[in-house]
Parts: C-alpha cells; structure tokens; sequence
C-alpha cells in the first residue's frame, strides 16, 4: 500500500498561506490547533505526522525579510510531540532534530522517551543542519563543512542507537519477592568512543516497543544518499519531475542493497503540496490566490536560501546566474537549478514555482486529478509513498480527507485501517534485534 505522511506546518505550506482569510494567525504555536490536524491525520489513517525544524530563522540576517514569513514562528517540535503522543493512540510521530548541533545522548533520550509514551510510535528525521545561521546559536563562529558534518552524523546515529540497544526486551523482571528490578546480564554498556564522541552509556529508557524509533532523512546530495542507504528508513526527497524521481529512486534502492539491507528497507516519500478542489477551476482558483501575495522581496529571499546564492542584486526578470556549490542544501539546489535550465525561466519565474513549497511538486485538482499524481509516480517506480504538504490548514487537511483518501482507498492503494500499533508495523519495516543481542549470539 502507499504510505502517505502528513507533514504538519501551522498555517500551511504555501509561503504565504498565513496571509489567507480562513487561516488563524496563532496556528504555529496553537496547541489545540495542532491537535486538531495531527487528529484528522489520523482519523484519515495516515502512517505519520512529520514535523520540520531549523534552530534559527530561515533568511539572511534581515529583519525586513523576517517580518513576511510566518515560518520565523515555530514552537520546540519534541515538546510538541509529547503533547500528541496523549491525544492520538496510531498515527507515527515523526520529529527534527540536528546531528551537527546536538548531543547524541540528548537525542537517543528524547526519542527513546516519546516512542515510550506513545507505545512504540516516534521516529527522528535526522539532519545535519542546513541553514548556516544556526551555528550563532550555539557557540560556533561559523556552520561546519558539508562533509564533516555527515561524518558527524554517520557517528551520532551509530552512538543513539547504540544506547537504544542498552536493554534487552525482557531485562526488567520487576520481581517483587526478591527484590530485584532488572536483570543485570540484560543491561549493555556501549563504550563508545569516536572522532566526534565518546559515550560510555547507559541509556535510562527501556527498550521501544518497536525495538528503536525509525530513522527518517532528507539528504540529496551524495554524501546524504550514502548516509540513507546506511541508516535511514524512511527518505522525505524533493522531486518536480517523474523522470529524476524515478532515476533518484532507483539509485537509492540500488544503494541499500550494497549497504547490505533490503529495499524494502528503505520507503522513499517525495513532499507534495497539495490544492483541492471539488471542481480544477476552483482547487486553480485558490493556488492562485496565494501566488499572487508572495510578496517578491520575500519570493528571491527564499529562493536564494534554496540555491545558496544571494539573488537580490540580479533583475527579477532576468536569467537564473550560475551559483557557486552551496554548504546546505546541495541536493535541492541541483533540483531547482536543472528545472531553471531546461526551461529557461527567470529569477520570478522560478521563485514562483519554487518558493511556494521550498521546491517541492506541487499538485493542483480535483480528488480524482491528485489521486492521478500520486498513482503515476507509486506506481511508476518513483515513490514509495509521499509526504503531504496542505496548501493551507486546517482547509487544506480537511479536504485531502474529505475527498483524495476515499478515491485512493476505492483504487485499492491505501489503507483502510491501520496495519498495527507501531509506527514500524504501519510503514512496513522490521523489527530492529538487538545488536548485543546479535553480537552474543554470533559469538
């Protein structure tokens, strides 16, 4: 079956979906809100709820930029995770967080605690940090290189889930008449030490009931499809086109076969903004709108952030200029500029595409017309599934709901009730052994 994330932004994913009438201006920090729409999700039978972060504001250090995004808002997404661990009972929990600025005993406990409290749901979008302007915030004088900071990944991941491994499943005995809490043969140390950490260990969680959170990524350049063929299990990509998704898909898979994995072990989901409409002309008429009020000051802002080039300088109506290899986000920057170049588009032109959904395809219709997308590229060897990105919400959600799950479930590509309690069980990965477990039973 298709896996269909649900990628949870206040007010939306359109740039300018906060400016739209039916959008409150507090949903970035409103937990009922945020409530509500992981609810639906649920309701909808989505596998997960995802939640993007960055530790600093998205843009050049200027104010006058800051004050037309509503993405300069946003609440600590653990934090919030623990709030919808209590409401919903299903839908996976999917989180942010950094490699490059965090500690991994952090991170494993974090984790470990949510997928605790939510009886085996959490997974961790692992990132290394993309926006260069985070490294102010925690004591560094400048954002690391490209490639240190996925060899500081590779370590951090191989550190948590090493600690997540600290129990056996049955280590806790709880035997009361004598006295004893765990089995102490059951407890493992992990005695890391490495070129960025040592961890002696141990983790203070219990093992998860889906034996370790999951590992979610974005990576596209090189070195972050390497680190996923290694370590990820679920892979948020962005794709405008089916011919580079399928290749991109293809690769990826090939990749994980190398690493010694199954394909299956890896579920590749491209990001999608989606416009309904009970007729095309009104799901056109409400994208309309909302390109006309990205303001252009705010437009080239965010596509400047995209390809790693200051774009302010150059004429709007001008050709995209070449931009040097950027420290962030080198696979997204390699899918605008190849779209840019083959169709010729002007600076405008391609902030109009582009900065409505940071690059992502953005699909337009009827129930039946996004249905149509999503087929075409699950079905055509490009997507495992897809992460889905509402113009706006609440409406937004509501309407996928309302209307595109129903046409999926008749076609027979998704659920039409949940496949299990984990979020493992419902995305179709296995089970995690133990690898001290494994490790002492090879020997």
């Amino acid at each position: 079956m298709m896996k269909l994330g649900f990628f949870l932004a206040g007010t939306g994913h359109h740039i300018a979906s906060w400016r739209d009438p039916g959008v409150a201006a507090d949903s970035n920090a409103s937990l009922r809100h945020l409530i509500a729409t992981t609810q639906t999700a649920e309701r909808a039978l989505f596998d997960f709820v995802f939640i993007a972060d960055s530790n600093s504001t998205f843009g050049p250090d200027d104010p006058k930029i800051w004050k037309r995004t509503a993405v300069t808002m946003r609440i600590e997404p653990l934090t919030l995770l623990g709030a919808l661990a209590a409401v919903t009972s299903q839908i996976g929990l999917i989180s942010t967080a950094t490699t490059t600025y965090l500690d991994p005993f952090h991170v494993a406990r974090m984790f470990a605690t949510i997928d605790q409290m939510s009886g085996g749901r959490a997974g961790w979008n692992v990132v290394t940090s993309s926006s260069a302007s985070e490294a102010y915030n925690f004591s560094h004088d400048k954002h690391a290189a490209h490639s240190d900071r996925y060899r500081r990944a590779a370590e951090f991941i191989q550190v948590a889930q090493g600690l997540w491994d600290t129990w056996e499943d049955d280590a806790f005995i709880l035997d009361k008449a004598n006295g004893l809490f765990f089995d102490t043969a059951k407890m493992h140390m992990l005695h890391h030490k490495g070129e960025h950490f040592s961890v002696r260990g141990p983790l203070m969680v219990p093992r998860s009931p889906q034996g370790q959170p999951v590992i979610v990524q974005a990576g596209q350049s090189d070195a972050g499809r390497e680190l996923a063929a290694r370590t990820a299990e679920v892979l948020f990509t962005v794709a405008q086109q089916i011919g580079p998704a399928r290749e991109f898909y293809s690769d990826l898979k090939a990749r994980v076969v190398k690493c010694g994995r199954s394909p299956d072990s890896l579920k590749i989901m491209p990001g999608v903004l989606t416009v309904v409409g009970r007729t095309r002309e009104e799901a056109r008429e409400k994208f309309d709108r909302l390109q006309t009020l990205i303001h252009p000051e705010l437009g080239v802002d965010a596509l400047s952030d995209i390809v790693g080039m200051d774009l302010t300088p150059f004429p709007l109506d001008g050709p995209m200029p070449e931009p040097p290899p950027t420290n962030s986000q080198q696979g997204r920057q390699k899918v605008v500029m190849d779209m840019a170049r083959a169709e010729n588009l002007t600076i405008r032109q391609v902030y109009m595409r582009v900065a409505t959904a940071r690059g992502h395809r953005v699909a337009v219709g009827t129930e039946s017309d996004i249905a149509d997308a999503l087929e075409e590229w699950y079905r055509g060897g490009a997507a495992d599934g897809f992460n889905i990105m509402p113009q706006v919400l609440p409406e937004g959600l509501n309407e996928f709901c309302d209307l595109v799950i129903p046409e999926l479930q008749r076609r027979g590509l998704f659920r039409t009730k949940y496949e299990g309690s984990t979020l493992r069980e419902n995305v179709g990965l296995p089970r995690p052994v133990n690898r001290f477990v494994a490790r002492h039973a090879a020997e």
